[in-house]
């Protein structure tokens, strides 16, 4: 008996429904110091990167501006997921840089964000200590459920590979001659 073929497009269109149900994502990141640290942010999203408006009040906010790094989370809610052990989730590594307040860019973002959000967005605007960052994926993984575990690679992450076509490996038992 032979394994259906896996769908990429299907896998892609999978993934890319995923994270389009959120508002917000779940963030790592990693001080000066090497030491991380995990919170979320709202975000939008444009041209397939990802904003986050945030306070350098924030440990996060530092050390995006220290090291220019962060993974992103996207994970299906636990009362959704068919199996708590296999969530579905994407993440992304992405490079990270502030968008300095006095450009178009940061006007037509800040605009994205309070169509998305409000007129909060614009209380926020004001407050001289939040900066904008973009994220710019780079490279990043979708799991699907056990076995169901994807790459997403290459120039504008247009390649999906499937990490392991075989699936998950148990423990070897002990023939009865050995025991």
């Amino acid at each position: 008996m032979t394994a259906k073929p896996i769908d990429l497009e299907q896998v892609r269109a999978d993934y890319q429904a995923l994270t389009h149900k959120f508002q917000s994502t779940l963030m790592a990141t990693v001080s000066a110091d090497g030491e991380p640290e995990a919170s979320y942010a709202a975000y939008v999203r444009h041209d397939d990167d990802y904003y986050i408006y945030i306070s350098e009040l924030s440990a996060h906010t530092r050390n995006l501006s220290a090291n220019g790094r962060a993974c992103l989370l996207f994970i299906e809610d636990e009362d959704k997921a068919a199996h708590l052990f296999a969530r579905q989730r994407v993440t992304y590594h992405c490079a990270a840089h502030e968008v300095a307040r006095d450009t178009a860019d940061f006007e037509h973002i800040m605009a994205l964000f309070e169509d998305t959000f409000g007129a909060f967005i614009r209380q926020l605007k004001a407050m001289q200590d939040f900066h904008l960052f973009l994220l710019h994926p780079e490279r990043g993984s979708f799991v699907q459920g056990f076995a169901k575990a994807f790459a997403i690679e290459g120039d504008e992450l247009a390649t999906v590979r499937h990490i392991n076509d075989i699936g998950h490996r148990e423990q070897a038992k002990p023939s009865r001659a050995n025991a």
